[in-house]
């Protein structure tokens, strides 16, 4: 009984501060308020009249007023959070975690960090009414998160008066400590959660957006992923997370997703964001024009492709051709329209008629221009659009391709242009497959697609759908029918414009749009199929193992330049640089002079790019090596892709890092790092010129920039770098850092000598809270790289502080001292659990990466499980996993240790010895959409096409996809067929080897 009062009290205070001191917070009108209201079946009755009396107290305030009443949640679960000892769970209905967000690296006022997520929290619970009891199933069915006690006061975001005063007294400075990460449980019976249904994000961004649907419906929709997870993921890439860190450390949240799939979420949500945003612009444009209604408003808000919105904004573009409707409307005729679908029997079309007026001299005008209004609103009626759709789902529809009319006279002789014409004939014959095309939109591959699409761009081919003819028919008899079936009787002559229109609106403007729909769909679709096969091929690329400990010479071939060789030391040192003329006549004072170079340097691999002369420059080696010729040396050499080393040679950072040697020297020692170290060496050049997948221009450039970008920072980050001797060029591609911050690490480390821990990050200018926990877990202190960078003179390190001092900034102390996990995966936001778990398997972090910790660990997670650990823990057991990797680690491990290095070899064989039936061992050097190439070391790749490579050919681990071969499989293989006049080997997988 005493409830209603403290509800009011506690509205009246909360209204007051959040007026003063959250002046950016929205209020809600009264039916906004409704929209987000709890069912009404899950109110009880008896609570009706005192929601009516509560109505009854609160008129509806208009929104112009700059003094609206406040809606805002009840407060008495705030006042019970504050009484009640601090719990680890959010409020009840939200589905989400309510963090407090800490300042970011771009934000300039440190008064609003506190507080930045009060106004989310706050919308999300604007709906709710003070009187009207919570369900009971809620607290069975929301969302629970383990917090740990040592940082459960950071957590949450504090709500009331006293959280918003203590937020703007508090001292202003960089906030550098972390939110444990947490724990999101599902419910037992694996159903979605009811909470994330209602949470504060899915309405703060229906609102921010203000469209007709819900972002993250159509988020999980379109991705299949489940909804709680694209709620968790939305909202880790709003507080700006990298896809490295939230797939590494809030496995948990995400469901344990790899990266690509979590960068399809992100590509996805952020098309529908900018989609949200052109629909407003758009918007705004027609508003301005006065052409916007409220019906094409609505129309609008509801398009959730692009090809919607065009087929519907198109007809209003500034420049474009005036519709036939729109010339209708203009004559007045949409009244008539109307009168013929309400009240067709009223309907008089000799009293539109005004002769000497084109468009209405004659009811037969007349009746056309009614007619292009109808086929207007059937080709935008959202129901007649679905029934279209459906019946094509359920047909066979193909994509059919043909020689166009230009290719055809393009053809004929031209005496004129002998050489442009040759040209136009390579081009032609390149599509020659598709000269007579036909294939199910069901079944095309997505080569295919981009073929044809390529064709299409060079006016060689002309494509066109085909839709069956039973797609018109049934679509007709259902418009005429049922959906655009006069109200009351209707005569003969008006049934006939109804049936008119209906036609028209299929023929000139429902089949076009059916036609790009599909097209945009199959293109979409081998566009994401073919980005797929770049990112995969790059990371195979750059994950390749290191070949490391020794002396290697890097050999850029060529004929009348000279071959350009470069001797590198087993750390990418450059000892000696020179030029040898191997394919002249001084050939054999050139060996000589080689002998001389590798035995004294001892040197023992070789690493020849595979450019102009490689053949020639392979097969000379071969020669020496067969009559050891390096005799007391044991050398062999390989083969390695050279594509974008003559790009690099020339850029800015090659000069920079070499500015004394000649450009083509440099391309030897780019070709020997790319075995060194390849991700090293590989990430200093543009991805699209590394040589990987194929169609590269007939993608979307920016799509494929942005996925090659997000996998280099991906395969940087998980292997990690060491902070003091990485370069630049890598250090910027770590999650969480950039070209400025990389430089400023580099500036400091130049500065004040190598970095002692993880720490002194923080003393680096543009290094703040939210970069530090993006990068720190994927940075190293190696050991042994910090003695040998340490002087003498500091080899003994005190333990002191340092301080970081800025502008409108406090002291932020920093330890200097050694600490052995710095070495490890492990993030320093989980240090103290790391801790915990050492002493309760009886270690130290001194014995970190010994066989020592590793016997004790295993001992413990023997007798107890990962999960009865990780709640003693009070932690996650992902976050436990990842914590007990990293403690049992030997000290240098590199996860590339696992990938293959390159092949060495001392013989050669040529495409001549091939023999059909003959089974090679080779490696994989590329894969495309319909086959992988394999170098078996006769200097022509050979293919395996897609039809070769079947499940029962693959080991269980790769089985997830129909292609999944990629760069460095090492593979045995069959010859099929040789074909020397073209240069073309067949081949069939036999099966991978391990």
């Amino acid at each position: 009984m005493m409830r209603r009062p403290r509800t009011t009290t506690a509205k009246e205070v909360q209204y007051k501060d959040l007026d003063s001191d959250l002046s950016f917070t929205q209020t809600m009108s009264e039916e906004e308020s409704e929209e987000w209201m709890p069912s009404k079946s899950r109110s009880k009755a008896p609570r009706k009249p005192v929601v009516t009396k509560a109505k009854s107290k609160e008129p509806k305030v208009p929104k112009v007023s700059k003094e609206p009443k406040p809606k805002v949640p009840r407060k008495p679960p705030v006042k019970r959070k504050l009484d009640t000892p601090k719990t680890s769970q959010p409020r009840e209905g939200t589905g989400l975690l309510q963090t407090k967000r800490t300042r970011t690296d771009t934000e300039k006022s440190n008064t609003t960090v506190q507080y930045q997520n009060e106004q989310t929290t706050a919308d999300g619970l604007k709906g709710e009414k003070s009187d009207e009891p919570r369900p009971a199933k809620m607290k069975q069915e929301r969302l629970s998160f383990a917090v740990s006690e040592a940082h459960q006061e950071n957590r949450f975001v504090e709500e009331g008066p006293s959280s918003l005063d203590y937020s703007v007294k508090k001292e202003q400075q960089e906030d550098f400590t972390f939110e444990d990460p947490c724990v999101l449980k599902q419910v037992i019976s694996g159903q979605q959660l009811p909470g994330i249904l209602r949470s504060p994000l899915a309405k703060s961004l229906r609102n921010q957006l203000n469209m007709n649907w819900d972002l993250i419906e159509v988020l999980s929709t379109l991705t299949s992923v489940e909804r709680w997870v694209c709620v968790n993921i939305v909202t880790l890439l709003q507080e700006e997370n990298t896809v490295p860190f939230m797939v590494r450390y809030r496995k948990d949240m995400i469901n344990h997703m790899d990266a690509d799939a979590v960068r399809d979420v992100q590509l996805v949500y952020e098309d529908l964001c900018a989609l949200a945003k052109k629909i407003q612009s758009m918007i705004q444009t027609l508003k301005k024009d006065g052409n916007l209604t409220a019906e094409l408003e609505q129309n609008l808000r509801n398009c959730r492709s692009a090809d919607e919105l065009d087929h519907l904004y198109t007809p209003y573009k500034k420049g474009s051709k005036l519709t036939k409707a729109r010339r209708a409307k203009a004559l007045g005729l949409e009244e008539a329209a109307s009168t013929l679908l309400e009240s067709p029997h009223m309907l008089n079309l000799h009293k539109w008629v005004q002769p000497g007026t084109e468009g209405l001299s004659t009811v037969g005008e007349v009746a056309t221009g009614v007619e292009h209004i109808l086929a207007d609103m059937m080709a935008k009626d959202p129901d007649t659009l679905t029934y279209v759709k459906d019946l094509c789902e359920k047909s066979h529809i193909t994509i059919q391709s043909t020689v166009s009319k230009t290719a055809l006279k393009d053809k004929e002789p031209n005496h004129s242009k002998p050489g442009l014409q040759q040209n136009k004939k390579q081009d032609m014959d390149k599509f020659s497959l598709y000269f007579d095309f036909t294939c199910s939109i069901q079944r095309i591959q997505p080569h295919q697609t981009l073929a044809i699409n390529r064709g299409e761009s060079l006016k060689i081919l002309s494509v066109k759908m085909n839709i069956p003819d039973r797609v018109k028919t049934d679509f007709t008899t259902w418009c005429i029918n049922n959906r655009w079936r006069s109200k009351t009787f209707a005569s003969e002559e008006i049934r006939v414009i109804i049936k008119n229109a209906v036609e028209d609106s299929y023929k000139r403007l429902i089949l076009p749009f059916l036609t790009r729909c599909y097209r945009t769909k199959l293109t979409t679709s081998a566009e994401k199929e073919s980005i797929a096969m770049f990112v995969r091929n790059l990371r195979q690329r750059l994950l390749a193992g290191p070949v490391r400990g020794c002396v290697l010479m890097g050999v850029d071939p060529g004929f009348k330049h000279g071959c350009k060789v470069a001797i590198l030391s087993p750390t990418s040192q450059i000892l000696h640089t020179d030029v040898f003329y191997l394919h002249n006549s001084g050939k054999n004072q050139e060996a000589e002079k080689l002998r001389h170079l590798l035995i004294k340097y001892g040197c023992t691999k070789i690493v020849i790019g595979n450019g102009t002369a490689c053949r020639e420059t392979e097969s000379f080696f071969t020669d020496l090596i067969s009559r050891h010729y390096f005799h007391p040396l044991d050398v062999s050499y390989c083969i390695t892709n050279e594509a974008g080393a003559s790009i690099y040679s020339v850029s800015p950072e090659a000069v920079k890092e070499m500015p004394d040697l000649d450009p083509n020297l440099r391309s030897a020692v780019s070709i020997g790092r790319r075995v060194q170290d390849p991700m090293a060496e590989l990430v200093k050049i543009d991805p699209k010129h590394i040589g990987i997948g194929t169609y590269q221009h007939d993608v979307s450039a920016g799509a494929l920039k942005a996925a090659l970008d997000g996998v280099v920072q991906e395969c940087v980050s998980f292997v990690g770098v060491d902070i003091n001797i990485c370069s630049e060029t890598l250090m910027r591609h770590v999650a969480g850092l950039n070209a400025g911050r990389a430089r400023n690490i580099t500036e400091w480390r130049e500065q004040n000598g190598p970095f002692i821990n993880r720490e002194q990050l923080k003393l680096v200018k543009g290094m703040g809270p939210k970069s530090f926990q993006q990068c720190a877990g994927f940075i190293r202190i190696n050991p042994q790289t910090l003695e040998s960078s340490l002087p003498q003179s500091r080899t003994g390190i005190p333990e002191k502080t340092s301080t970081k001092k800025g502008k409108g900034k406090s002291c932020v102390a920093v330890s200097t001292t050694v600490n052995p996990m710095d070495q490890t995966c492990i993030h320093p936001e989980s240090y103290h659990v790391a801790q915990r778990f050492l002493s309760l398997v009886g270690a130290t972090a001194d014995q970190i990466g010994t066989v020592k910790l590793s016997q004790c660990v295993d001992n413990t997670v023997k007798s107890s499980s990962v999960e009865e650990l990780a709640r003693t823990m009070d932690t996650s057991p992902e976050t436990l996993k990842l914590i007990i990797d990293g403690l049992t680690q030997p000290p240098g491990f590199d996860i590339r240790q696992n990938f293959r290095q390159a092949d060495f070899k001392r013989g050669v064989v040529s495409m001549n010895d091939l023999q059909v039936g003959a089974v090679l061992t080779g490696r994989v050097d590329n894969t495309a959409l319909f086959g992988a190439f394999v170098d078996i070391g006769v200097g022509r790749s050979g293919l395996i096409h897609k039809s070769k490579i079947t499940l029962d050919k693959l080991p269980p681990s790769q089985r997830r996809r129909s292609l999944v071969l990629g760069p460095g499989e090492r593979v045995e293989v069959r010859v099929l067929n040789v074909d020397q006049q073209r240069g073309r080997i067949g081949l069939d997988l036999i099966r991978v080897l391990q």
